[in-house]
């Protein structure tokens, strides 16, 4: 990968400074992983779109449940541990590894990526600079994607910020991934809602 690339909205967009450890030893996690991992949530929509108010980290690694006891583990010894009893056994059922930052008592959420759309947003990650930090996010097209299938109003929200930050996007790839899932989710309008968001 390429020299990290400073975001245009880097100097305004608000990450509060309680995130900054936690997102530290996540990024370090992912490097035990071979980098198979992206920051989302308000983080990277912060980072890609608009600044806004955020408490907790999301991540998605692409990752077999099988590795999850070594993933809890490397997890452990860059200070996150599991926030819930049974968290391998919650992350088995649900792909999310429930995870609590000791430090600073920040939440974090992974979740463990199986479809072929979360292979490539991983693949075609971006590496972005934040003060001392690189931070691995997805491309604005991916974060759309992601958030056009969660389709809650702070979503459609972040698709508003992210598509006015980022003019040039390739709305072919967002229309051919949206429209997979809305198939999948019997939501063949998904795409028509949107469009009008771009």
């Amino acid at each position: 990968m390429g020299k990290a690339k400073r975001n245009r909205n880097q100097e305004v967009a608000i990450i509060p400074p309680s995130l900054l450890d936690p997102l530290d030893a996540l990024l370090r996690l992912f490097r035990r992983f071979d980098n198979k991992g992206v920051i989302i949530g308000g983080v990277a929509a912060s980072l890609l779109g608009r600044s806004r108010l955020t408490v907790d980290l999301d991540a998605v690694v692409f990752l077999s449940t099988d590795t999850l006891p070594n993933l809890i583990e490397a997890a452990a010894n860059e200070g996150m541990i599991p926030r819930i009893k049974d968290a391998e056994a919650f992350a088995r059922k649900n792909r999310v590894l429930l995870l609590s930052h000791q430090n600073s008592g920040v939440n974090i959420d992974i979740s463990l990526g199986i479809l072929p759309f979360e292979s490539e947003m991983i693949e075609r990650a971006q590496e972005n600079q934040l003060g001392d930090l690189i931070v691995r996010l997805p491309t604005p097209e991916d974060l759309i994607i992601m958030k056009a299938v969660a389709y809650r109003t702070k979503d459609l929200e972040d698709i508003k910020a992210i598509a006015t930050s980022h003019p040039d996007l390739d709305k072919q790839r967002i229309k051919y991934w949206v429209d997979q899932f809305g198939a999948a989710l019997d939501l063949p309008a998904l795409w028509n809602e949107i469009e009008k968001l771009l």
